[in-house]
């Protein structure tokens, strides 16, 4: 059985590499795949799209949380129950209670009592009444799932809202967003940002592609592409 683990960052200010590590605490043997996206569909994630296709019955995939899976409530939980069927387990770190083992534990701890006690009446309310409760804890499992991505959809949501909040009030305010047209770009940036364009472009020694690297560093593309060239002529 093979152990995958997922991380994904959405904004530079995001740590790929404290997710990784929380994975590799856990599960050493998790074989890592790491991408930058800033969506919040589960398609068009290529790295999480090779998992899915990869995954086999008994296998696992491990998140850091469960907004690393899908920030898109609907097509997280449609997600999550299709790798359940398929017997695919997974795992949150962070929101452990909705583990698909303990979703499963959690079914099986349905009351399987079927009652005779002779009274043709008596049986069918009694039975009705476990049906209603198994169907009850089947029900209240399956939200708390839902309520999980529900959860990481609303803390994406009011981020977008924050900071279109903050930039609008900041204009009002009259500060300068963005780089001023035709200023120099800070230098001391520099270093650090191709230090980075090192660690995590497949052209160097990381894995990820052009337009990862700039969403994942912060960079314009004429920038980034200067700053790569630039690396390429050094080695």
């Amino acid at each position: 059985m093979k152990e995958y683990g997922y991380c994904r960052i959405s904004t530079p200010q995001q740590s790929i590499d404290r997710q990784e590590r929380n994975i590799k605490a856990k599960y050493p043997k998790a074989h890592i795949s790491k991408e930058a996206y800033t969506g919040t569909k589960v398609e068009g994630r290529k790295e999480l799209d090779k998992i899915l296709k990869a995954v086999k019955p008994g296998d696992t995939i491990v998140f850091d949380s469960v907004s690393r899976m899908s920030r898109n409530a609907a097509e997280g939980v449609a997600l999550y129950e299709e790798l359940y069927r398929k017997e695919v387990n997974l795992i949150f770190l962070k929101e452990p209670h909705i583990n698909t083992a303990t979703y499963r534990e959690s079914l099986q701890r349905q009351i399987d009592v079927t009652v005779n006690t002779g009274d043709k009446a008596t049986d069918t309310f009694i039975n009705t009444i476990i049906e209603a409760l198994q169907r009850f804890q089947m029900d209240l499992a399956k939200k708390q799932i839902e309520l999980a991505f529900e959860q990481a959809q609303k803390e994406v949501d009011d981020l977008h809202q924050r900071t279109s909040e903050g930039i609008q009030t900041a204009r009002l305010n009259g500060k300068q967003i963005g780089q001023k047209p035709g200023a120099k770009l800070n230098v001391k940036k520099k270093a650090p940002a191709m230090e980075q364009i090192k660690k995590y472009s497949k052209d160097f020694d990381g894995t990820l592609k052009d337009v990862e690297v700039m969403q994942l560093v912060g960079l314009a593309r004429n920038t980034y592409y200067k700053y790569k060239k630039e690396l390429l002529e050094e080695g």
